[in-house]
């Protein structure tokens, strides 16, 4: 296996590369998001996916270089960022509730010595239940996702916030799909279930 890099610091991103029990190593990367307003959330997630990626390969001129982002869009079509705060989060998911939101994540897997890359996205739609505003106070004591765009762990408590969940890839939602990123090794000729 070649050297694998994750250029993120979020440790989401790197508990789920953790699952694939590969070697690899987490670098911040050197790339500052400024999304151009009217930018589609597709093209976004893949653009900054793959600047993201980029962005090690002087420090990394020889690896394989994996770059993630992701953007919630609400049911109005509004990107929205982490709440950062209770009464942000509060309002994020009395907005949300009862509605059907999406999730675009883009994944690029770049490899520095030849220059080239894989760069996709995925989306997940998220419908929650109709939340009563006790319900949203509660779950926020409870796991202070505001840290989280979206204002919820969907890998913790926050499932109980959920109507329902769409997507081809469950670990997306959580910032990083590995059935892309499995696929994209396997491509680049360094499959994950090898000796």
């Amino acid at each position: 296996m070649r050297t694998l890099i994750l250029a993120s610091t979020s440790p989401y991103r790197f508990d789920l590369m953790k699952r694939l029990d590969i070697s690899f190593k987490a670098v911040a990367p050197l790339f500052e998001e400024n999304p151009e307003p009217g930018v589609e959330p597709a093209l976004l997630v893949k653009h900054f996916a793959a600047f993201k990626a980029k962005s090690l390969r002087e420090d990394y001129p020889d690896a394989l270089i994996v770059g993630s982002d992701q953007v919630f869009v609400n049911w109005r079509g509004d990107i929205i960022g982490k709440p950062h705060t209770f009464a942000a989060a509060r309002k994020q998911l009395e907005e949300m509730s009862g509605r059907t939101n999406v999730f675009y994540t883009g994944l690029s897997l770049y490899d520095s010595l030849r220059n080239e890359a894989l760069t996709d996205f995925t989306t997940t739609e998220v419908t929650f239940r109709s939340l009563s505003p006790e319900e949203i106070d509660v779950y926020l004591r409870k796991e202070e996702p505001f840290d989280c765009a979206g204002s919820f762990k969907i890998e913790g408590l926050g499932i109980a916030l959920m109507e329902k969940v769409t997507s081809d890839d469950p670990t997306a939602l959580i910032g990083l799909p590995l059935i892309r990123l499995t696929r994209m090794l396997q491509d680049m000729g360094c499959p994950v279930l090898s000796r």
